[in-house]
């Protein structure tokens, strides 16, 4: 049976992670030791590993380094009091925190300046939240859903991280919303990243289509996780993979249309890589 492949219109590297991979590569090029990134510098493994080969290391504790000579801040970006603490140890320091998530902080930070309630819409565990919350003050929260809104003061601004999809961010304005009552100011900001609902809406419409998706990106990628539940969501049968090397040649049995779609850490080597060996299954 002859296979149809449908690749999602933009998918694979956004702008913030192309640009942060950009910048890890020239920093390669023009130095040749004492490179690290604080974390890992996007969720993709097999990026990381290649930044590995060329000398970029990735480090969760700095204290006990001596060797480090140059330091590159991941996208997902890092905590206030964490970078105040980086710029005494004397290396050189390279942010390559997306701008997007940059503007999330800076945001966060006036908001919590004027006096209002910094409510962050997204996950609480993810470097980025962690990261724009440090800015957001005291009296910050972080919602992940409609059922978790907090206590409210009388002065409240939102803003979003920015991989979470448009819908679960209206579900919950919807629900503050109805807590009119609660408080006499509020503020919304759009912190989302177009680049990733662009890409929900392009994976959606493929999804009802075809028979399966594949879904490509590290397994600890926010926004490749969201992919995939939508994929399940709208009920086609779903694949999230990272290589060519967990492909399945029994889960094509019987598929004719096949859509391909991936996170914003995902380089187009790997995705083409995967549409070969579809190919000449």
């Amino acid at each position: 049976m002859e296979k149809e492949i449908f690749l999602v219109e933009g998918a694979g590297f956004c702008f913030g992670v192309k640009r942060a991979i950009d910048i890890a590569f020239d920093v390669a090029e023009k130095h040749k030791e004492g490179l690290f990134t604080l974390g890992p510098i996007i969720h993709n493994p097999q990026v990381v590993e290649k930044l590995r080969e060329l000398g970029v290391n990735p480090l969760e504790d700095i204290s006990d380094r001596l060797d480090i000579k140059t330091l590159i801040i991941r996208a997902h970006g890092i905590p206030k009091g964490k970078l105040e603490e980086l710029k005494n140890y004397g290396f050189e320091i390279i942010d390559a925190t997306c701008p997007f998530v940059k503007r999330a902080q800076k945001i966060a930070e006036k908001l919590a300046l004027e006096d209002y309630q910094v409510i962050i819409i997204g996950d609480k565990n993810h470097p980025e939240v962690k990261g724009i919350l440090s800015y957001a003050g005291e009296k910050a929260v972080v919602i992940k859903n409609s059922e978790e809104i907090p206590y409210i003061n009388k002065k409240i601004g939102i803003i979003q991280q920015t991989t979470q999809p448009l819908s679960k961010v209206k579900e919950i304005l919807n629900g503050i919303i109805n807590s009119l009552s609660e408080f006499e100011e509020m503020r919304i900001f759009n912190t989302l990243c177009n680049f990733t609902s662009k890409r929900l809406e392009a994976t959606e419409k493929v999804a009802k289509e075809v028979d399966m998706m594949i879904v490509i990106g590290g397994k600890n990628s926010a926004n490749t996780n969201q992919l995939a539940n939508l994929c399940r969501k709208i009920g086609v049968k779903t694949f999230h993979i990272e290589d060519a090397e967990e492909i399945n040649s029994d889960w094509f049995r019987g598929v004719k249309k096949i859509g391909i779609t991936a996170g914003a850490s995902t380089p187009n080597w790997i995705i083409s890589k995967i549409v070969d060996k579809i190919k000449c299954l």
